[in-house]
């Protein structure tokens, strides 16, 4: 368990009790089925990697169980590798050791959906031309460009001030996408050996460039049904002072949850009052798909720097095209004067050209907004009408925005599916990918961005898949994916 932070997070008995729910229905005896229950939130993630159960004494009073019950369950938990005992901070959730699986070296042949994204947007090669038509007025600098071209800054300023945030043009640093991004801010406000909160599930790649900043990974869950644990995500900031707090309000990936308003607010008090940086990645945030174009009441909240001390990430990645290797950070001043003396370390700049290109493109960015809003909706209903009449026992969300479900399974066998799908020709990420040393078994991310006929071949490919699988044990380790 690399780079995770043990303990840092504890469950209050009566909040353990909550997430127990039924499960003295069960007909086994009773301390296999509290054993069963809480092996079953920790597969789902709702009880992240790291976090300190309640004492045996504290639990077996609130459940009004005896204390044997108790210290049985937890001995079966230990025993399944899903608890360990640590001296001095009780007992910790954990996961079975796994071995390591090698990623495929090829994806030949195969329909690969491990990748959220969408085709480059109608307009792109013109876009292009006319950018650079215009390049000949740069070629007397240099070329180097570590904060980026001014007319995108302006362009990036503006879209933030649409959306309600009134930024400047100073504050835009352009970085070479999301990731970039996310590593950069890593990079200069993280110290090795600091604690990072992260979201479970949450977005791998960001996990990568936290833990190689040298963050110890806190992790705090987040649900389709009810978006933060907004109690544990307060506990952890006072117990752990983090620098950062790396999150993702709109459309999260991958479960499509969108914080609410109120919610923004107190976590951004919280965090100030603890000196915590939250990183708010909104790379999905103007992917709506419900109540997108002329006369939409639908209200969104506005960007998370809106409502406190947020350093946000933005990215046409999602929107555009990938091809287009064009991201950016908004912070105050400062900040963006140490992010541009951190990047030489990394790289030089970001190309001229490309940033042009996105120029042209946010001049019209609300007719290229809508058009992507009404491709995922037909995308989205088709994928989940499938999904629902295919396997009608898997929970099949149909989010207001993004570009994925996060499909409840109803058994923690994600990964056993996922490879049964790549023989028959698919390649999908397993819900383990999302999390930290393997939870969410019973959980499959599914992309909604790809052509009708990708999307059915891909229905048919798990049909078959699913047959091999239903009621297998979990594997030792998840395939593993390049997921975007």
């Amino acid at each position: 368990m690399t780079n995770l932070d043990h303990g840092a997070t504890t469950v209050s008995s009566r909040a353990l009790g909550v997430l127990l729910d039924s499960w003295r229905a069960s007909s086994a005896p009773g301390y296999l089925a509290l054993a069963d229950r809480i092996r079953l939130l920790v597969l789902d993630g709702r009880l992240p990697v790291g976090t300190r159960l309640p004492s045996e004494r504290d639990l077996c009073a609130h459940l009004g169980v005896s204390r044997t019950t108790v210290a049985a369950a937890y001995a079966a938990l230990r025993d399944s590798g899903h608890v360990d005992s640590v001296r001095g901070s009780g007992s910790v959730v954990r996961l079975p050791a796994r071995a390591s699986v090698p990623r495929p070296t090829t994806t030949e042949g195969l329909l690969d959906l491990t990748k959220a994204a969408l085709p480059a947007v109608d307009g792109i090669a013109e876009a292009a031309q006319r950018a650079a038509g215009r390049l000949g007025a740069y070629l007397d600098d240099p070329g180097y460009d570590p904060v980026g071209r001014p007319v995108l800054r302006e362009a990036v300023a503006e879209r933030y001030r649409r959306r309600g945030l009134e930024t400047s043009a100073e504050q835009i640093v352009v970085t070479l996408g999301a990731q970039h991004a996310i590593a950069l801010l890593a990079r200069v406000l993280v110290s090795r050996g600091d604690r990072a909160v992260v979201e479970a599930p949450g977005y791998p790649h960001a996990f990568e460039a936290l833990r190689g900043a040298g963050a110890r990974l806190v992790p705090v869950s987040v649900t389709v049904d009810d978006g933060w644990d907004e109690a544990a995500l307060m506990q952890t900031l006072r117990r752990t002072s983090p620098p950062v707090a790396y999150l993702m309000p709109d459309f999260h990936n991958p479960t499509g949850a969108t914080m609410p308003a109120d919610q923004r607010v107190r976590v951004l008090e919280a965090a100030a009052d603890e000196g915590t940086v939250v990183i708010a990645d909104e790379t999905m945030a103007e992917m709506a798909i419900d109540g997108v174009g002329p006369g939409s009441r639908v209200e969104r909240p506005l960007p998370m720097a809106a409502y406190g001390r947020a350093v946000t990430i933005g990215s046409v990645g999602k929107s555009l095209w990938g091809g287009l290797r064009i991201g950016w950070i908004r912070a105050e001043r400062p900040l963006v004067d140490r992010l541009v003396r951190a990047r030489s370390a990394g790289d030089l700049g970001t190309p001229v050209l490309e940033q042009l290109v996105v120029a042209e493109l946010l001049g019209d960015f609300d007719r290229v907004l809508e058009a992507r809003a009404g491709h995922l909706r037909r995308g989205r209903d088709r994928v989940v009408h499938g999904l629902r009449e295919a396997f009608p026992s898997w929970q099949v969300p149909s989010p207001a925005g993004g570009l994925t479900t996060w499909v409840g399974l109803g058994a923690p066998v994600s990964s056993q599916l996922t490879l049964a799908a790549r023989r028959e020709g698919l390649l999908l990420a397993a819900g383990p990918v999302f999390g930290i040393d393997g939870a969410f078994e019973r959980f499959l991310r599914v992309p909604f961005s790809y052509a009708d006929s990708d999307t059915d071949r891909a229905l048919a490919a798990l049909r078959a898949a699913w047959d091999g699988v239903d009621g297998v044990q979990v594997p030792a380790s998840p395939l593993l994916a390049e997921v975007v």
